[in-house]
């Protein structure tokens, strides 16, 4: 068989999406603070953006939940949606400017793969719309390398303590509540918000907050998570199996040991003069503001990008935060003005490119806000039991279930759904938060949230006697007669995730302090 160089015509099907839309897509999931940097990077970039000071027409709509629990219905108002653009129409907006979220695909790796060729081609403003693809700032406005762009930043506390969160506790809804209580560590590492008032947030038993919260304080570094002074001390102490009967004792009486009262302390602790030169000296070695090692940045305040209040008859408003939008629009009449005077060929490549780069940032910025909008309202509307009631009731939910509601794909939910964080009456809480698993019903019905299972098994166990411990095959028959279908092993795996001991050790330990 002879080899010889041929052509030959193919048709096929590629969907290949333009460096405009992918662009658009990082714009979904920047943080409100990374958007706001990036779009003032813009505005003295391009010379036809400029800044608006009006107040942008924010989206207020309203869910009606009065029906019944598993009965949503939809919006029963909606305004018009967030418009950042000027009042005339923009060359080039409904032609060029390639921005639909819709379209993304699901096949995800391979969107990375097929596009690859597609990103190396010169976007909007050349390298520098690069860079947000990648989340990097390597080349300045000039495309020369940038050194101060490949620096790092330190971790931060909250990340330390969410790292740690996530490899100590597998169970969904502890896992929400330590997130919470995170959120309210200050920089110097203390919770100084008062526990059963975050409890009630929460809708969340005291004592379940307060079992996290003993898990958090057994966090690196030592002495995080405290509520005063006291109890920082003590977990170091603790920890280096030096805080005895009468360490507490002084530490109760930190009081005096400020006013260097160290005669009434030996009288109080019952030590003398050495024994208490050795607790002063563990004391000193211990850190009273352990937050202060991660204190390379100061601790920024989360801002919601969503507010949701309940409204008198019983619905929910969910609104943009007017506060963290960009405003910005379009100067057309000096793009008119120099365009027309203008005889330089380049100068006016350059005034093109500078306009449709800002009107697709209009119209980006645009969809951002609706696409937001559009989950967060979705995500109230599924989760409406937890506002009302608190985070035992929290439904099981994922990404497609939210995605096949708003007719968008899973990918564009999960960026929406990072960085962005909504309030409601119970608290700040990162969007994606919200999404849990699910068990199935064992008389065909709804599906029970994880958490609320988890909930069910520790009461269970917490109301039993010592002469009547459930064991887990126990647990999964009442379970099953109140319409839960559970496996014996997922008993046990929820069981072992909420540190209770087995059916034996219960009974041992029941008995023995009985």
């Amino acid at each position: 068989m002879a080899l010889a160089p041929r052509l030959e015509l193919r048709q096929g099907q590629a969907l290949v999406m333009t460096p405009q839309l992918q662009q658009a897509i990082k714009l979904l999931q920047l943080s409100n603070l990374e958007l706001a940097e990036f779009v003032e990077q813009e505005l003295e970039r391009n010379p036809l953006l400029e800044a608006s000071a009006a107040e942008p027409d924010v989206t207020d709509r309203t869910l009606d939940t009065r029906e019944a629990e598993n009965d949503f219905q939809p919006a029963t108002s909606s305004e018009t949606a967030l418009t950042l653009t000027d009042d005339g129409p923009l060359p080039g907006r409904d032609g060029d400017l390639d921005t639909g979220y819709e379209n993304v695909y699901a096949d995800e790796s391979r969107s990375d793969a097929a596009n690859d060729a597609a990103a190396e081609a010169p976007g909007p403003q050349g390298s520098d719309w690069q860079n947000l693809k990648t989340g990097s700032g390597g080349a300045g406005g000039d495309g020369e390398f940038s050194l101060e762009a490949t620096l790092t930043r330190e971790t931060t506390l909250g990340e330390h303590l969410t790292e740690q969160l996530n490899m100590a506790i597998k169970d969904d809804r502890q896992r929400m509540i330590g997130a919470y209580l995170i959120d309210q560590v200050n920089e110097a590492g203390y919770i100084t918000t008062d526990i059963s008032e975050l409890a009630e947030k929460l809708g969340a038993e005291l004592a379940e907050v307060e079992r996290v919260l003993k898990t958090l304080q057994t966090f690196d570094p030592a002495g995080i998570c405290a509520r005063s002074l006291k109890e920082c001390l003590a977990i170091q102490l603790r920890e280096r199996d030096r805080l005895d009967p009468t360490m507490q004792i002084f530490l109760d009486h930190l009081e005096l040991f400020a006013r260097r009262d160290f005669e009434l302390l030996m009288k109080l602790c019952g030590a003398d003069r050495e024994d208490i030169a050795s607790m002063v000296e563990d004391i000193r070695g211990c850190n009273p503001k352990p937050g202060l090692a991660f204190g390379g940045e100061p601790v920024v305040p989360v801002i919601p990008d969503v507010f949701v209040r309940q409204r008198a008859d019983g619905s929910w408003a969910i609104e943009l935060n007017s506060e963290t939008l960009p405003r910005v629009l379009v100067n057309q009449q000096y793009y008119a003005e120099v365009s027309k005077f203008s005889a330089d060929p380049k100068a006016k490549a350059y005034l093109s490119e500078c306009l449709n780069t800002a009107n697709w940032l209009v119209k980006s910025l645009d969809q951002r806000a609706r696409t937001i909008l559009k989950v967060a309202s979705e995500i109230v509307r599924q989760q409406d039991a937890f506002l009302v009631h608190g985070i035992q009731h929290l439904r099981p939910l994922n990404l497609k279930t939210v995605a096949d509601a708003i007719s968008m794909h899973e990918s564009t939910v999960s960026r929406v759904t990072a960085n962005k964080y909504i309030a409601t009456p119970r608290g700040i809480f990162e969007m994606k938060y919200f999404f849990t698993s699910s068990i199935a019903s064992s008389e065909g019905g709804e599906a029970h949230s994880a958490e609320a299972v988890r909930h069910r098994i520790r009461d269970l166990i917490e109301a039993e006697l010592p002469d009547a411990v459930l064991s887990d095959d126990n647990i999964v028959d009442i379970l099953k007669r109140s319409g839960i279908d559970i496996a014996r092993r997922t008993v046990a795996k929820y069981r072992e995730a909420m540190n209770i001991p087995s059916s034996v050790q219960r009974r041992r330990d029941k008995r023995a302090y009985a």
